[in-house]
């Protein structure tokens, strides 16, 4: 049986480790599931300051030993190692490229994620080989990184997992209502003000109009000011960081999706959206296309233009109807057995006694 060392310092829980946490999950479950050994190095000492915590745990590294057949370090987390002499190959694993989300950010927590990126930079340029998860990660990297040699494996989902959420939820929508919803991780490049804009542009054209947003994070106070400027009132729900059997009714009691983020390295909200069924609205931006091939996609940073999208689907069933056949479609190409299996492919082109998995194998996961 083949061993993988992942190495991450990213919390191991959504509400702190956000997508890039579900991903890194997502793929551990896939390539156990093909058979593969996988063993987490994560930090054993935690300190109140996250770019501290993941400093000192990469450079413990640099007199750690690793067995197996490779490691494989999560964005910044493996630089101390990466082209070490007489060590096994090494894979940078890019989820989301810190030296592009950096420029949205201010203040200190700029500064934190601009030695992050920097980081990062470096653990991709000594690694063996990189792995990111869309084209457009891979643009980035060779712009702001100098890495021209990043293979692209795109994020996966569980899709057994979420349809069991999804048949176990009683939750439709309301017919009394349009409810859009959205679900991220509150930081600026998510441009949730943009989608509050929105809302209160649909508000006399959108009969009960409900709006209701999943998650937290630094923006919460601001977009709650500006809800409030707007005159939002009930239109506007804010519901928190909730359980995956709840955010699983939310997909199910939703007309459409809708997230007007500027910056993705992939997005995995949206292969949620999708294997719910549900009709995106989105920002052209980023990775988005990539991901969203069949859905409502706007300029991004534009009220008026995410109005008009939403106002769209509201306005034709028969276009929300196809979108969600296409959804349902489009999602399974990111199935998580699928996608590990291509991981797996790129890993053994500089990892050969990494062992595929036979094809019957894949063939019962699937």
């Amino acid at each position: 049986m083949s061993l993988l060392q992942f190495i991450t310092a990213i919390p191991l829980d959504v509400r702190r480790g956000s997508g890039c946490y579900v991903g890194t999950r997502t793929l551990v479950e896939a390539l156990r599931g093909l058979g593969v050994n996988v063993a987490m190095v994560t930090p054993r000492v935690r300190t109140p300051v996250y770019t501290a915590t993941r400093i000192l745990f990469n450079e413990a590294l640099r007199w750690r030993s690793f067995s197996g057949d490779a490691t494989i370090g999560v964005d910044a987390d493996g630089y101390a190692i990466a082209g070490r002499r007489n060590s096994l190959p090494h894979i940078a694993c890019i989820k989301g490229v810190l030296g592009d989300a950096v420029r949205f950010e201010s203040g200190s927590t700029r500064a934190s994620m601009a030695l992050q990126a920097s980081l990062e930079g470096k653990h991709a340029r000594r690694a063996d080989m990189v792995i990111t998860v869309s084209r457009y990660c891979a643009e980035r990297l060779e712009e702001l990184y100098r890495v021209n040699r990043a293979v692209v494996v795109p994020e996966l989902i569980d899709l057994t997992a979420w349809r069991q959420l999804f048949g176990t939820s009683t939750a439709t929508p309301d017919p009394r209502k349009f409810t859009v919803l959205s679900v991220c991780r509150f930081y600026p490049r998510k441009r949730l003000d943009v989608l509050l804009r929105a809302a209160a542009l649909l508000g006399g054209r959108v009969t009960n109009l409900e709006v209701r947003i999943v998650g937290h994070g630094p923006e919460y106070g601001r977009l709650q000011q500006i809800s409030l400027e707007l005159g939002l009132g009930s239109i506007i729900m804010w519901l928190g960081n909730v359980s995956m059997g709840t955010l699983a009714s939310e997909y199910n009691r939703a007309d459409i999706f809708c997230l007007p983020s500027v910056q993705e390295g992939f997005g995995i909200a949206f292969l949620e959206a999708m294997a719910a069924g549900k009709p995106i609205v989105a920002a052209r931006a980023a990775a988005v296309p990539e991901v969203v091939r069949n859905g409502i996609l706007v300029e991004p940073e534009n009220p008026e233009e995410l109005a008009e999208g939403i106002l769209r689907l509201y306005s034709d069933p028969d276009l929300r109807a196809s979108l969600r056949s296409s959804a349902l479609r489009d999602v399974e190409q990111f199935e998580m057995h699928r996608i590990a299996r291509q991981f797996l492919m790129e890993i053994a082109r500089i990892a050969p006694t990494v062992a595929m998995p036979e094809s019957h194998e894949l063939e019962h996961e699937n």
